[in-house]
């Protein structure tokens, strides 16, 4: 695999990682809820870009360390993605 392939996949498993990682929100024992006034109701108090990028950062090494090594080993081929029955696309 090239290294423009593995940066290209990667950041694709990055950019998934960050909508994964980011309903998740780790709070210190005794971090008060305060709203902040005139936000909605819903929306967290603090958001922290830098812990998420952080946390995204790790999940998305270990969702492509796992993509490299079944690309390397083959455990799971992309012909075993194959749903269309054989003699189908040939009008059979």
């Amino acid at each position: 695999m090239k290294l423009s392939s593995i940066i290209a996949i990667y950041s694709l498993f990055w950019a998934l990682s960050f909508f994964f990682v980011l309903p998740f929100r780790l709070q210190r024992k005794g971090q008060a809820d305060l709203p902040v006034p005139g936000s909605m109701p819903g929306a967290p108090p603090s958001f922290s870009f830098g812990r998420t990028a952080f946390w995204t950062t790790i999940v998305a090494a270990v969702l492509f360390g796992l993509f490299y090594l079944n690309y390397v080993m083959g455990w799971l081929p992309a012909e075993a993605f194959d749903f269309v029955p054989h003699g189908m696309l040939e009008g059979h």
